[in-house]
């Protein structure tokens, strides 16, 4: 069994802004990487993945970035920090038919082809196609598009759009 439920981990700062959980660390080269043997190597490893696990993302940033390249930290929190930008709310309510859609696209890791929505509910590939558009113009799904005038060959999970999947 792992011994990780005994330890008190801690972090340089916390942003917990509603079911977003941040923590940023700032290491120094002496403490986190000169000092550090296979054992503590092997724990801020693991205390890494822990917090992961119940629910942390971990930014780290080295102590010499902050101190003399402050300009990179800033650029690499905003890249990080986009991830988790407001976007608008899907418009409108799901009929029964996209809902059971919206699950086949979550249960294929967020992106689907319309062939295998056809497939799955028998549908025709006229309607399927249809159905996707609607989903798309609610806010639901986002078309991937391969290279200019080409037909939308696969559609993926609007951003942020599970927040509002009820």
């Amino acid at each position: 069994m792992l011994d990780l439920q005994r330890r008190a981990y801690f972090a340089d700062f916390a942003f917990l802004p509603g079911p977003i959980k941040l923590l940023f660390e700032i290491k120094g080269y002496a403490a986190h990487v000169r000092d550090m043997d296979r054992l503590k190597s092997c724990n801020e490893l693991n205390r890494e993945t822990f917090l992961y696990g119940m629910g942390y993302q971990v930014l780290s940033f080295a102590y010499d970035d902050v101190e003399q390249r402050p300009e990179l930290c800033v650029t690499l929190l905003r890249l990080a920090l986009s991830r988790y930008q407001i976007v608008d709310a899907p418009r409108g309510r799901l009929l029964i038919a996209e809902k059971e859609i919206m699950r086949l696209v979550v249960r294929q890791a967020g992106v689907i082809r319309p062939k295998e929505v056809a497939d799955y509910f028998t549908l025709d590939p006229k309607t399927v196609r249809m159905m996707l558009k609607n989903l798309c113009e609610k806010g639901w799904l986002t078309p991937v598009k391969r290279g200019i005038g080409v037909k939308n060959v696969e559609y993926k999970l609007a951003r942020d759009v599970l927040y509002y999947w009820d």
